[in-house]
């Protein structure tokens, strides 16, 4: 088979013998290097060998820069364009799809961040971290009062950094300033998003909850709110896949401590 492979899947192809073929394809393609792979493509595509196109493809992709040195590159770039058109575009395709994958991890990074946020943000609210939030207060003789600080959260980062913009915001000057203030601006965006995607707006003690919810409404009603909609589902669909990954790591993790 390394010997006389590429001659075999040939006579394979043209006697029709099915399982020959497939033994030669796997063959071959193990057998790719630089030197050889537009020649092996070169004989897939007249033997009809859709494995061994695609292997050669994705291997003319990597060593690109490699096979681009060889004879059969040069060969085929004098005398059959169109295959050279083909590698190319297969060679475009693939260099777009890793574009859309890494715009699309970044992107599911983000609304994971965010995601991370709005459940830091009710937790400062209701709960209180290390800065700010409400605390238990114990009352002596009405004449001290001493406050139990909460203990850092496991999302502390994101936490500790959204504890700062919330002081920040509490007593920013240029808030209502003509200007504003870029970091006032921040918090009062994840404060709507937080608004949207609070399922108890009555009870909840997160700042400007109902207000947002209100102009919410009011936004519906005027049709201004399809981008904040579709960056809810975004942020509310990375929320669910974190908790599946999280639930199905806990079962992982208690299955090996078993």
């Amino acid at each position: 088979m390394e010997r006389y492979g590429i001659h075999l899947l040939a006579l394979s192809h043209v006697y029709m013998v099915t399982q020959l073929k497939q033994r030669c394809s796997k063959g071959v393609v193990q057998r790719l290097t630089t030197e050889n792979v537009v020649d092996v493509l070169q004989l897939a595509r007249l033997c009809d060998a859709p494995d061994v196109c695609l292997r050669s493809m994705r291997l003319i992709h990597s060593q690109f820069k490699t096979v681009e040195q060889t004879e059969g590159w040069k060969f085929i770039r004098e005398h059959d364009p169109f295959l050279e058109l083909d590698i190319l575009q297969f060679i475009d395709d693939a260099e777009s799809r890793k574009k859309r994958r890494r715009r699309h991890r970044k992107e599911q990074d983000l609304y994971m961040q965010l995601s991370e946020a709005m459940e830091c943000i009710e937790h400062i609210c209701t709960q209180g971290c290390t800065l700010v939030g409400p605390s238990n207060v114990v009352d002596n003789n009405k004449k001290s009062m001493t406050a139990e600080k909460s203990e850092p959260c496991k999302a502390f980062s994101t936490c500790y950094g959204l504890q700062l913009l919330i002081r920040h915001f509490a007593v920013c000057k240029r808030r209502n300033n003509d200007k504003g203030c870029l970091r006032c601006k921040r918090m009062l965006q994840l404060f709507r998003l937080h608004s949207l995607i609070c399922d108890q707006p009555d009870s909840c003690r997160v700042p400007l909850c109902r207000q947002f919810r209100k102009r919410g409404e009011q936004d519906k009603k005027m049709g201004e709110d399809t981008k904040w909609k579709l960056l809810v589902t975004r942020v509310v669909s990375a929320k669910a896949m974190t908790s599946l990954c999280q639930s199905k790591k806990n079962k992982c993790e208690q299955a090996q401590g078993v």
